[in-house]
């Protein structure tokens, strides 16, 4: 096959940069507005973030009508696009947002790793993560392990959010109520006010109200939905529940727009995009033997997976996953993954030894499902996190008040 792996545009066009680029419009000092976020000193003094999970710049494109006011926005002459990073998936990208780090530099390397002991990063992986639960992975009784893993330790580099705060910045995150003490939540977005939310009313309210700072203060507020990709992947990206859901999603932003203070900027932006697929487009790494063998542990999700070897093992895994994958996903070793500049263009030792031995991202509609292991992921519609432009392509939208 001759399709190339869609690369995200690390430095100049991912989420690593929005973040830094809100605290830059608001003076914070260390950070580029490389988005151009204000057009002119003194042009912004509250910055507004909200992330729309699963909102494809693809899957916008084609569904028009029903995101009037969402592609009103993106006709606009500031507005482009972005792209996530790799994985395309929740708790990568909304890491990078936060610490504005590609997944090389942060650490968090996919929706599950494997983690070795924090005191010996060099060890093989004796636990695989699930990042966005903050748990272990795939147990039929998951307990979280916030105590054993600490997020502030698994993730250590100050985010955007705390630096803009000890600027004098007021910071707000408004985002249900689940998340506000999370690992994900500690791990990529810690710092400010977090303003527990339920539904669309109050969340654009208290998005509304932390932008509403006096003449000679700066604020900048994160605010997060997760419906539309909920809805995405149970009924499919695309389908009539899938449109819907968009258009609430359209009357919100727009309403938010509206009300806009002098001042004040708007980015609208998602984590990842997403493709719909089946049965026949999938393939079950638990019933194929060739794919296991040599295998010490499986990590990552439906469209990426992070293979650990055996020790010794990790030339004649690879060489399987390639014959067996080669029409499904693009197989690579680790060393040609952190080459090909996957995971952005600097790796640390740490996040080194939370990639597999081997990575594969799945191309096309394809699937790398765990029926017995992971029953929920499989049976699921709507899937995301590879190098294709449909899972990558993520809207950058401008509103200005």
């Amino acid at each position: 096959m001759t399709e190339r792996p869609f690369l995200p545009a690390y430095g100049h066009g991912t989420l690593a940069e929005v973040m830094p680029s809100m605290a830059a419009a608001l003076e914070v000092p260390g950070f580029t507005d490389t988005l151009g976020v204000a057009r002119h000193p003194d042009d912004v003094t509250a910055a507004g973030v909200l992330l729309v999970d699963g909102l494809g710049a693809d899957l916008l494109a084609a569904h028009p009508h029903d995101a009037p006011a969402l592609l009103d926005l993106a006709r606009g002459t500031s507005s482009r696009g972005l792209t996530a990073c790799f994985p395309a998936t929740t708790a990568v990208s909304l890491t990078s947002l936060g610490t504005g780090l590609t997944p090389g530099a942060h650490g968090i390397e996919g929706y599950s790793m494997g983690v070795p002991p924090l005191a010996e990063p060099d060890a093989e992986p004796d636990v695989v993560l699930n990042t966005l639960r903050w748990c272990a992975h795939g147990a039929t009784d998951p307990v979280d392990l916030l105590a054993d893993l600490p997020p502030e330790q698994v993730q250590p580099v100050p985010t955007v959010l705390q630096r803009a705060l000890r600027a004098g910045v007021a910071v707000t995150q408004v985002a249900p109520e689940v998340q506000r003490r999370s690992g994900l939540t500690r791990a990529a977005l810690r710092g400010g006010r977090f303003h527990g939310v339920s539904a669309l009313g109050d969340l654009a309210a208290e998005m509304l109200h932390g932008l509403a700072v006096e003449a000679e203060e700066r604020a900048l507020v994160y605010a997060y939905h997760g419906d539309l990709d909920t809805i995405g992947h149970r009924h499919g990206p695309g389908s009539l529940p899938w449109r819907m859901q968009l258009q609430v999603v359209d009357r919100l932003v727009a309403a938010i727009a509206e009300s806009l203070r002098p001042g004040a900027v708007l980015l609208v932006v998602a984590d990842h995009g997403m493709i719909a697929t089946d049965r026949g487009w999938q393939v079950d790494l638990d019933h194929t033997p060739t794919l296991l063998t040599g295998v010490r542990r499986l990590a990552g999700e439906t469209r990426v997976r992070h293979v650990h070897a055996r020790a010794g093992a990790a030339a004649d895994v690879l060489a399987a996953w390639r014959a067996e994958l080669a029409d499904a996903a693009w197989v690579v070793s680790r060393e040609e993954a952190v080459e090909n500049g996957w995971f952005g263009p600097t790796v640390t030792d740490v996040a080194r030894g939370r990639i597999g031995d081997v990575v594969a991202a799945a191309r096309g509609n394809w699937t790398l499902v765990r029926s017995r292991n992971e029953p929920r992921e499989t049976a699921l519609i709507g899937h995301h996190g590879s190098l294709t432009s449909a899972e990558q392509r993520v809207p950058l939208l401008v509103a200005r008040g």
